[in-house]
């Protein structure tokens, strides 16, 4: 193992993960690296295990940048299988556990990955749905069945190392699929230049230092838990996984393990605001608290930097990259209604419908591009091409999908999305995908889904259906059939029955009018 200083090293250009994760091995060998309350792991017993796990990989044929297919609850053991693929020179592929079983399988064969890391729960929903499964090598993480052996049995013997992969800054480190998708997903595929600038974000932070802990609460399948896992990895902080969140038990957590950084979506934020004896809880330890994924209010924020010690920062970007904007909501409280300003020499414009560039100030669609640009969408480089803008140099900007404008100070306000994709819970939820799930139902004729405000979710999809004619509909069968087909995160939580849908004169469907209508009951 080479002897390095993590913190030197991540000041380098490029560098490895595995050199950090056998850094802190010899380094800390006895500071806790990963705690899902069930299992915990030294430094020493993650590094041991990450190579015993990559060891394997390339001994059952895993080339340079193949995925390799985690599929399952967020714990200790998807974590080392997830570091154990990157270490192995593969690709990551987290597969979202919402998901329908037609939606995983499309999920794995896009990918190409021969491996699929999954627990009991998730790999008997997928044999009991009947959906045709690519043959893909399982292996478990939880306990062996069938044919698949768990994780510890299958992996390496001790002492097992990975030989060098050779991996360059170019090739990829994962793969991360939208939710939402009925046909073939898209997987955002990020590259290994592109995480390590995600994992070297300075010592100021505050990653690694001794004590530092970071909570985790949201799944490892998304860009959001990535933006302090990959930092706190790298640096050799401690983390603690929650496979699920739930007010009371984070509240115990934070507590119990002095957390520092935390990540949270909005709706989590809000629940805790919500939450009898929050109070009660000594939260002291907290300096780093994080905010993304979806619409962040700034009453909210006011009432978290009241009731919460430590700093928040709100992130504002996309996994497939683009711009990232920073607000430090305790050292600007007022620029709350902003999402903070372009950081890290990111760079935003605002284009208008004919997507030319707009003055300085004016209102339009945001484009922006940054170090962490997504190599594009797998097998889809049309898709690629449409989440494009190109200056007149030819470089290529990232479309966010939002409406905005950038006051005198550089702070950015957010006025609403380009396109109608809904935010629950943290999760994108693209109505066009649930409009296709009504119109596929006996009766229905048209079919419309718009987002409409939660105070659970933060935004949660409502439908809207006209009957063909002679056709009486049940909404509440409808809802419950239509539901059956989605995903968990998908599932509409009301259906309206309407003579006609809003149109424009060139037949457009005219959604302001759908969100009015909620409005006014």
């Amino acid at each position: 193992m080479k002897h390095i200083d993590p913190a030197r090293y991540l000041e380098q250009p490029f560098g490895q993960l595995a050199d950090l994760i056998n850094a802190h091995a010899v380094n800390q060998p006895e500071r806790i690296a990963l705690d899902d309350s069930a299992e915990k792991l030294s430094w020493a017993e993650t590094a041991a295990l990450v190579n015993r796990i990559a060891a394997q990989l390339q001994a059952d044929g895993l080339q340079k940048g193949q995925a390799v297919a985690i599929l399952g609850t967020t714990t200790v053991r998807y974590a080392l299988a997830y570091l154990g693929a990157i270490v192995a020179g593969g690709c990551a592929a987290p597969l979202t556990t919402s998901a329908t079983p037609t939606q995983l399988a499309n999920m794995m064969r896009d990918s190409g990955a021969m491996h699929l890391f999954i627990d009991n729960a998730k790999r008997a929903e997928l044999l009991e749905s009947g959906e045709a499964l690519p043959a893909l090598k399982h292996v478990m993480l939880d306990r062996a069945v069938d044919d698949a052996p768990m994780i510890f049995d299958w992996m390496a013997e001790e002492g097992a190392m990975p030989a060098d992969p050779e991996v360059g800054p170019k090739d990829p480190y994962n793969i991360i699929y939208s939710s939402g998708t009925t046909g073939t997903p898209k997987g955002i595929v990020h590259s290994r230049q592109m995480r390590w600038y995600h994992a070297a974000v300075g010592e100021a932070t505050g990653y690694g230092k001794p004590g530092q802990v970071t909570l985790l609460s949201t799944p490892l399948y998304s860009n959001t838990t990535l933006a302090l896992f990959t930092p706190t990895i790298a640096y050799g902080g401690t983390i603690v996984l929650m496979g699920k969140f739930d007010c009371q038990r984070w509240l115990e957590l934070a507590q119990a393990h002095r957390a520092s950084h935390t990540m949270l979506v909005p709706v989590q934020y809000q629940r805790l605001m919500d939450f009898d004896g929050f109070d009660d809880y000594d939260l002291g330890s907290l300096t780093h608290k994080y905010c993304t994924s979806a619409p962040f209010s700034a009453e909210l924020k006011a009432e978290v930097l009241k009731r919460m010690p430590g700093g928040l920062i709100e992130i504002y970007s996309m996994t497939e990259g683009g711009v990232v904007c920073i607000l430090l909501c305790h050292e600007h409280p007022d620029k709350l209604h902003t999402v903070g300003i372009a950081w890290g020499g990111s760079e935003v414009i605002t284009v208008d419908e004919q997507l030319n560039r707009l003055p300085a100030g004016e209102m339009g669609e945001l484009v922006g591009r940054s170090q962490t640009m997504m190599s594009g969408y797998k097998n889809q480089p049309e898709k690629t091409e449409e989440a494009s803008w190109y200056d007149e140099n030819g470089d290529r900007w990232q479309r966010m999908g939002d409406i905005g404008k950038v006051d005198a100070d550089g702070f950015i306000t957010l006025m609403g999305r380009t396109k109608d994709m809904i935010i629950s819970g943290g999760f994108n939820i693209y109505p066009r995908d649930l409009e296709e799930a009504l119109m596929a139902q006996w009766g229905v004729a048209d079919a419309a889904v718009i987002g409409v405000a939660s105070r659970q979710w933060g935004e949660t999809p409502v439908g809207f259906v006209v009957a063909e004619a002679g056709v009486t509909l049940d909404p509440e069968a409808l809802k419950a059939a239509t539901n059956a087909t989605l995903g968990k995160t998908q599932r509409l939580s009301e259906l309206r029955l309407i003579d006609e849908l809003p149109r424009s004169h060139i037949g457009k469907i005219l959604k302001t009018e759908l969100r009015d209508m909620v409005g006014e009951t």
